[in-house]
């Protein structure tokens, strides 16, 4: 049985998607008028053990498709990429819906699949880092 779109919980998606759009353009303005440099934390798990976790290569794979490097970002960390992409499609498709208060319905539905596949990107580029790793004793990041 196919379960029936939830409008209500898309527009609170959408109305997060532009309170994250906003947060971004504060910070990348802050960081280029006031050139200030986010220093992040060392990774624990890889301090530790020295393997990647499922999140290594995310905030610089960010970072890389902030300055417009796409290679680098789906280097560093497939799922910002992919991410990028689905935040993209759902807020152009959203935004002309709303814009035409309904009469272009082109709003792209929110499923569960989407997020299953992000799981699936992450576990593989996790194996995947770590096997060459392991194997080849190539630090990837």
């Amino acid at each position: 049985m196919k379960k029936k779109r939830d409008f209500r919980q898309e527009k609170s998606l959408y109305e997060a998607g532009v309170l994250l759009l906003l947060m971004s353009i504060l910070l990348v303005a802050t960081n280029r008028i006031l050139d200030v440099n986010f220093i992040l934390p060392p990774c624990l798990f890889h301090s530790w053990t020295g393997y990647y976790c499922p999140g290594c290569g995310g905030t610089r794979a960010v970072k890389a498709l902030l300055r417009g490097d796409i290679i680098s970002s789906l280097f560093y960390h497939p799922v910002v990429l992919y991410g990028a992409v689905l935040y993209s499609w759902y807020m152009i498709s959203h935004t002309i819906e709303y814009l035409s208060k309904g009469k272009i319905r082109i709003s792209m539905p929110y499923r569960e699949t989407y997020l299953y596949i992000a799981i699936v990107i992450i576990l593989v580029q996790c194996v995947l880092k770590n096997a060459v790793k392991i194997i080849w004793g190539i630090n990837l990041i």
